[in-house]
């Protein structure tokens, strides 16, 4: 079989016999720079490189990524059904009411993207985090896809190789339009909505897919929480209209930060008259003590022999950030064995890892954050060091740049897999990459398209 590293080694191959294929790179950048990938109103940084990965990278996603899908539901049901079983989380009371609220459709973890690290030589899997309904990144996958299949390296590439996109967009249409039908107050001609708090929402991306579910004849709007009026019968958008079904795509501690602002809709759904898709039962998963949580005898007990053996392998050691549960100085010594991370945030914001730090500005951190120090707590993981790949840095300047001062020769990038998962099935990757150990936008880090090679994935995307 090709290795996925084999396959970039062709992709930049034919950007050499191409001399660069400088003029596909500036369309490229310059595609981009008028495209809708836009977050925090900025265009993502991205690559002219796209990850390439084989039928066998593709059975692993999706193996992994579907057991994961069943193991989080089993999890979230016990939670639901078992009071003793919630006591191994620590959650407030706020967040245990909101979790508890009813539900009233069949699916338990309806939008989830689990976000791992893939070697793509020896194929082994480990998990850095499982996020639920706020995830992003498919708008950006679709740009990103769209701005390089029309240059010459590309079109060559393809050439000799059956090539296919992630399909991520209908998908999560007919998934939601399903979940919907098994809702017990559904109505004949419901009108949805896609709800965040907007200043910290993916709004460009709420409006592509706001435009596929009225191309169904469904009219969808993107409401900010804030905004949503509640007359005890029906949950209204600012234009009072009413509202039957939500994409919830606020983070929960969002809500918890909002919580005054946010009791129109915690108030429609908790009378049953709002389909939430998903409910806040996702911050179960979402919140980073799942994984102590996922390895205590009272999960393990209800798991099969498979899925135990998958998260012994899976699964980095993690504990809370706190003097009762580690010890602290043997964290500090061993800086590059570690990260800190707060247990339930997003945007990896304050998460280190103790590459990036001298010893005595990761002992700062450790003394900074141990003991919920700051008001909240904050987990430690076993770092787990991420598959690198070649790759190019984002083609900033290039629209006037010479030829000759475009720099063509590949550089070594860390990987992080965002496995996408519609009602429990695997449906794409989100594929980011970075020169640091924390690989996030923050930190240089940067988005490249995702593609199937010559993995016939019956539901990829023909380019």
């Amino acid at each position: 079989m090709a290795l996925d590293a084999d396959l970039t080694n062709e992709y930049f191959q034919i950007i050499s016999d191409l001399d660069g294929d400088i003029e596909g790179r500036r369309a490229a950048f310059a595609y981009m720079m008028d495209s809708t990938a836009i977050v925090h109103h900025q265009v993502v940084a991205s690559t002219f490189i796209p990850k390439l990965f084989s039928r066998e990278v593709y059975d692993l996603m999706r193996t992994s990524a579907e057991m994961t899908h069943r193991v989080l539901c089993k999890v979230m049901q016990r939670y639901l059904d078992d009071p003793s079983y919630r006591d191994l989380f620590d959650f407030d009371d706020r967040l245990r009411e909101l979790i508890l609220l009813p539900r009233g459709y069949d699916s338990l973890l309806p939008f989830a993207r689990v976000d791992t690290f893939i070697d793509e030589d020896t194929l082994r899997i480990a998990f850095c985090e499982f996020n639920g309904d706020g995830s992003a990144g498919m708008n950006e996958n679709r740009e990103i896809t769209t701005s390089i299949v029309g240059s010459e390296t590309f079109k060559a590439f393809a050439q000799d190789h059956e090539v296919q996109g992630c399909s991520l967009f209908e998908p999560w249409v007919d998934a939601f339009c399903r979940i919907y039908d098994t809702y017990e107050h559904k109505r004949e001609h419901p009108r949805f909505a896609i709800c965040d708090y907007l200043e910290n929402g993916v709004v460009d991306e709420f409006h592509v897919f706001a435009d596929l579910f009225a191309a169904r004849g469904i009219e969808c709007a993107v409401c900010d929480v804030r905004e949503l009026s509640f007359d005890g019968e029906r949950l209204r958008s600012p234009d009072g209209r009413p509202i039957d079904a939500i994409w919830r795509r606020c983070v929960t501690n969002d809500v918890m930060e909002h919580w005054s602002d946010s009791q129109d809709l915690i108030n429609a759904v908790r009378d049953e008259k709002v389909a939430l898709i998903g409910s806040f039962a996702g911050h179960i998963v979402h919140d980073k003590q799942i994984f102590d949580v996922l390895m205590k005898p009272e999960t393990v007990d209800m798991l099969t022999a498979e899925e135990i053996s998958f998260l012994e392998q899976s699964i980095p050691q993690t504990s809370f950030l706190d003097e009762a549960e580690v010890n602290l100085p043997q964290i500090i010594e061993n800086k590059d064995g570690w990260i800190i991370k707060p247990a339930d945030h997003y945007g990896a914001d304050d998460v280190y890892a103790g590459l990036e730090c001298t010893q005595e500005e990761w002992a700062h951190l450790i003394e900074r954050f141990a003991n919920s120090a700051q008001g909240t707590p904050f987990i430690v993981q076993r770092y787990i060091r991420p598959y690198k790949s070649k790759t190019l840095p984002p083609d900033v300047g290039i629209l006037d740049m010479p030829d000759g001062e475009v720099a063509s020769e590949p550089v070594l990038y860390n990987n992080l897999n965002g496995l996408y998962l519609y009602d429990g099935h695997f449906q794409g990757v989100f594929s980011r990459m970075g020169p640091h150990p924390t690989i996030c936008k923050q930190n240089d880090g940067m988005t490249a398209a995702s593609i199937w090679v010559d993995a016939h994935v019956e539901d990829g995307l023909e380019l």
